[in-house]
């Protein structure tokens, strides 16, 4: 592995961890890939809350606030989760000498996580509609 892995939780005095060296196949490795899972699935569930809530048009000041509160937690977990993933996905592209192996059995289709296309149910931002 050549660069530290961001790993999805922080240390109490809330400093990013990292994972040094090692396949990508051990147990905090494997751990991290698991927490990583539950935050993007944890933020797809408060996706769907606020598309209920919004489309209620029956909020009050309190409920929208910790609507704000949520979404930015979420967005947070999954912003840390998608630099993690970008900087295995760089390397896993191809190193700096510019060979597309993959070097310590990582990667894949699953990694590879944000292509060209929007994700489902959202708009391509890329142009003019």
């Amino acid at each position: 592995m050549d660069t530290a892995r961001l790993l999805p939780w922080s240390s109490p005095e809330g400093k990013p961890c990292f994972l040094l060296g090692g396949t990508g196949t051990g147990y905090v490795s494997r751990l991290a890939d698991r927490v990583e899972a539950e935050q993007m699935g944890a933020a797809a569930e408060c996706i769907e809350e606020a598309g209920d809530v919004l489309a209620g048009r029956s909020w009050t000041p309190g409920e929208l606030h910790l609507l704000a509160v949520e979404l930015n937690a979420h967005l947070a977990r999954v912003h840390r989760v998608s630099e993690s993933r970008g900087a295995r996905l760089v390397r896993w592209e191809g190193g700096p000498d510019g060979d597309d192996e993959e070097e310590d059995g990582e990667g894949g289709a699953d990694d590879a996580g944000g292509g060209s296309a929007p994700a489902e149910g959202f708009p391509d931002r890329s142009g003019p509609e």
